[in-house]
């Protein structure tokens, strides 16, 4: 898969997340994870793991507000634990998980980034690096 084709697919997944946020919150380890999806246009409810909580008090409490989650962990070995974790937490409460959306991002991503929180400059890299080699070809057109 070139470049190219890797973007397109980043983007309609990060499409795909934008319009599951509008209705399902995500689940992320940090507020740099956050930030992140925040400059990627996530706009929906994103509720960071990582306050003090135990993995199942936190379960049972977004238990109680929600019937969906999108869990949305890191792809390094921690964040695939606590990804498991969760799912068996939200599952025995009776919540649907979607974790599709980080299991495609793990596919298209893990070679060049470990984490939710470089995603935005990972995005933003390809994009300019493919806009840089569309003006190059453009001239090499021309001449």
């Amino acid at each position: 898969m070139n470049q190219k084709e890797r973007l397109e697919e980043i983007e309609k997944i990060l499409e795909e997340l934008i319009d599951l946020n509008s209705q399902i919150p995500i689940l992320v380890e940090g507020r740099k994870d956050i930030k992140s999806l925040k400059e990627l246009g996530v706009m929906g409810e994103i509720i960071k793991l990582n306050t003090g909580n135990s993995l199942f008090n936190m379960c049972e409490k977004l238990s109680a507000a929600h019937d969906k989650m999108i869990i949305l962990t890191d792809w390094d070995r921690r964040g695939g634990q606590l990804c498991r974790l969760l799912k068996e937490g939200f599952m025995a409460n009776n919540v649907k998980c979607n974790d599709n959306i980080r299991m495609k991002l793990v596919w298209l991503c893990k070679k060049e980034i470990k984490d939710v929180e470089g995603l935005s400059t990972y995005i933003n890299r390809l994009r300019r690096e493919l806009m840089g080699k569309g003006r190059i070809e453009k001239k090499e057109k021309r001449l």
